[in-house]
């Protein structure tokens, strides 16, 4: 029998290591199976039910793994929540995903506390990996429980949060699918990178935060198909390439900051670490300059697999590395009976290498919706096809190259930044009467975020006393990294008759020179 999930090989392979934590521990598939239907059996304890949500605030481990299995086999909703953000904004996300419980490491406790004491979210319904006073503990949660596979089993799903113009993140849901899971690939996605379901000797390096859509949506697959799971807690340049070289690591997911970070180490360290190992470095997430790209595909060989995808599902394209030194730039063609078109304003599809709209089927999943914002779903979609606004142009063999994205969004190493938000706490300080945000080119992480500033009284005051008070202002506001890297003042921002700001007069300088403004 081909295993199809992570329960199926798990009982088939029980002594074969599901897990190498961040210590180093080993966790076997027969000790995770357990612990993942402790944590089934925890959390049907509570009363949850089909479709009822839970969120979860925790860094790569063991833990955010049981997590993930678990919700998947009873049928529950995930909200995976950044540890960077801050008490309100994950207040925010803690309410508008409407989570039943809430899991959540130690060390994470002050923001932890801010956030449901902003909600009034039950404490008897937090749990945290650690003791926290106030709040009940993961092992509480798990312990006495059965270790055997729960009762009328479903699947579950993840339901992401993505920024958006409003200035107030979205979840990205699904319908939960029908399909028995005993009749479900669980590992399929992993097809398109040409890793087979027989390809179980695979050991895989979590090094990028999973609470991020793609690499769970990377290593999700690799536990199901019975591959080893390598954590990685923080990312660190060397400490990844000692991971990769001691544990014969052969598919890993990470952005292009880390690769810049990986390049920088001096070469005598890079020459001390073996990466012959590796047969598929995923990336994506964020454009890649393709000078970084050669460099890595030199040093790390042709397995540099790029895709170009969104948390909603739009996008589908796959580049290896042959054809990306073929097609520098491109970041591939669609793939699994996905199709992409561009589309001008009037949704007319255009021909080659003209630049319009990105559309997509969405890689043939279900179609999603922005949560509770039924406007915003519907401007994302034309017909059969979905956008999230990227632009950019198809050539005469259908490899996708962007040119621009949503005018606003900043990605800075790899993660998503809205503007909006930041402007609308920017708009609250009591010397700010306009703001403009947008993202400046960083040699590092590809963006980085600034703030144009028309004050309510000139611009007469000590400048950097001001950035510092402004900054100050924005502090537990909003994420550290979400705050401007650098913040001008202005008489004025240049608005249309209408109000409108023109915010391309503002970035578009800092882009001269560059291959894309993206």
């Amino acid at each position: 029998m081909t295993a199809r999930s992570f329960w199926a090989y798990a009982a088939e392979h029980p002594e074969g290591t599901a897990i190498i934590d961040a210590d180093e521990q080993r966790v076997s598939h027969a000790e995770m199976l357990a612990r993942v239907n402790q944590l089934s059996h925890g959390l049907r304890s509570l009363g949850l039910k089909r479709g009822d949500s839970i969120a979860a605030m925790l860094p790569n481990s063991t833990e955010a793994m049981q997590v993930y299995l678990a919700m998947q086999q009873i049928g529950l909703y995930l909200t995976p929540i950044n540890y960077h953000l801050v008490g309100p904004e994950i207040a925010y996300i803690l309410t508008d995903c409407e989570a039943q419980a809430f899991i959540a490491h130690e060390r994470y406790a002050s923001v932890v506390q801010h956030a449901v004491e902003e909600t009034g979210f039950p404490t008897d319904r937090v749990f945290t990996v650690g003791n926290v006073p106030g709040f009940r503990t993961f092992e509480e949660l798990t312990s006495g429980q059965s270790t055997n596979v729960p009762g009328e089993r479903s699947l579950g799903a993840i339901m992401n949060y993505t920024s958006g113009t409003t200035g107030r993140p979205k979840g990205v849901r699904r319908p939960l699918p029908t399909t028995p899971i005993e009749e479900t690939d669980l590992g399929l996605a992993l097809d398109g990178y040409n890793v087979g379901p027989a390809e179980t000797d695979n050991v895989h390096l979590l090094a990028c935060p999973w609470y991020h859509t793609a690499p769970m949506v990377m290593v999700a697959p690799s536990m199901h198909r019975g591959h080893s799971v390598v954590i990685l807690d923080r990312f660190d340049p060397e400490r990844t390439l000692q991971l990769i070289d001691r544990y014969k690591v052969t598919i890993t997911h990470l952005v292009p900051t880390q690769f810049v970070r990986l390049l920088a180490l001096p070469q005598e360290v890079k020459d001390r670490y073996d990466v012959g190992s590796l047969r598929h470095v995923i990336h994506g997430a964020a454009p890649c300059a393709p000078e970084v790209k050669r460099r890595m595909i030199e040093w790390f060989g042709p397995v540099l697999d790029e895709y170009y995808a969104s948390t909603e599902g739009v996008g589908g394209t796959i580049i290896f590395s042959e054809e990306w030194l073929r097609k520098p730039g491109s970041v591939g063609k669609s793939r699994n009976n996905t199709r992409i078109v561009i589309m001008d304003d009037e949704g007319n599809i255009l021909p080659a290498h003209q630049v319009g709209t990105i559309y997509s089927t969405t890689m043939g999943r279900e179609p999603f919706e922005y949560y509770k914002d039924p406007e915003k779903t519907a401007k994302s979609r034309r017909g059969d096809y979905r956008t999230v606004g990227d632009v950019g142009y198809l050539d005469d063999d259908g490899y996708l190259f962007l040119s621009d994205r949503k005018s606003d969004m900043i990605i800075s190493g790899g993660v998503n930044i809205y503007p909006a938000e930041i402007e609308s706490a920017l708009i609250t300080h009591p010397r700010v009467v306009d703001v403009a945000v947008f993202g400046v080119p960083n040699e590092e992480w590809g963006e980085e975020v600034k703030a144009v500033v028309e004050l309510a009284s000139g611009n007469g005051d000590d400048a950097d006393a001001l950035r510092a008070d402004i900054l100050q202002f924005l502090s537990g506001k909003i994420a550290r990294y979400k705050l401007p890297k650098s913040i001008d003042f202005v008489d004025a921002l240049p608005r249309d008759p209408n109000g409108k700001l023109y915010k391309r007069r503002l970035r578009d300088p800092y882009w001269v020179g560059k291959e894309r403004a993206i």
